[in-house]
């Protein structure tokens, strides 16, 4: 069999997370070098890095909204690899509460969400851009949410944070085109450290709710990423969901 992604770079942004680590491994066993930034987890990445198979693998300090950092990482990837093939753009945070409850909404947290998921994703991009450009053509992968498009998830900005990059795919497919392709891939509930944190009767009820009677797994939002690095290479501007069809219900 042969791997079309081997010897290939991939970066991963927040890599030593739930769904990170499961995006760094699928990759990693499909011949990539994996580049795996982190903003106070360092423990994580290393010993994601130390898990994953193959060999030059790369972890680093990338906080995604330090633009500093960003630049250090790409002339990092420059002096390392030379080019980059895939940027994972998986770095995002939020906190619940309850979308009724503005006041518990403050704005530090607001801000928060959108310096992190929305401007880190962007300034990513745009750190990496001529990293991607500088092999035969690259994919960026956006990890959007189900709440992009419901509006239900674990605030309201976090929802509008979503579909802010789910925007930002569809501008940048546009902008990017020809050589780099810009893809979302859209998780509802995901079996991590999110939902472990939710009461076992409410994750039940989002299986029971789900046409597909489970919620997502990590390694799911990997293989979508592998799908479309893979066997979508005529996809751009596009939301893949992964969500069992919760949005049917």
């Amino acid at each position: 069999m042969t791997q079309p992604l081997k010897d290939k770079i991939a970066v991963v942004t927040g890599g030593g997370g739930g769904i990170g680590s499961a995006i760094c491994r699928r990759l990693a066993a499909a011949g990539m070098h994996v580049v795996i930034t982190y903003s106070r987890s360092q423990d994580n990445a290393e010993a994601v890095a130390r898990s994953l198979p193959g060999e030059n693998h790369l972890v680093m300090h990338c906080p995604v909204d330090d633009s500093a950092a960003q630049a250090r990482l790409a002339q990092a990837i420059a002096q390392t690899y030379g080019t980059l093939d895939i940027l994972v753009n998986n770095a995002g945070i939020t906190r619940p509460v309850p979308h009724a409850d503005l006041e518990s909404l403050d704005d530090d947290l607001i801000d928060s969400i959108f310096r992190v998921n929305v401007r880190g994703t962007l300034a990513s991009v745009r750190a990496l851009k001529d990293q991607l450009l500088a092999g035969d053509g690259g994919l960026v992968v956006n990890i959007s949410s189900i709440a992009a498009r419901t509006a239900v998830g674990s605030n309201v900005a976090y929802c509008a944070s979503k579909a802010a990059i789910d925007n930002f795919t569809m501008s940048l497919a546009r902008a990017l085109a020809p050589k780099i392709r810009v893809v979302s891939v859209a998780p509802g509930w995901v079996n991590g450290e999110y939902a472990q944190r939710m009461p076992p009767e409410y994750v039940q009820q989002q299986r029971d709710l789900t046409p597909l009677r489970r919620i997502a797994e990590a390694e799911d939002v990997a293989e979508a990423i592998y799908a479309v690095a893979v066997h979508l290479p005529f996809t751009t501007g596009a939301i893949i969901p992964v969500d069992g069809g919760r949005p049917l219900t």
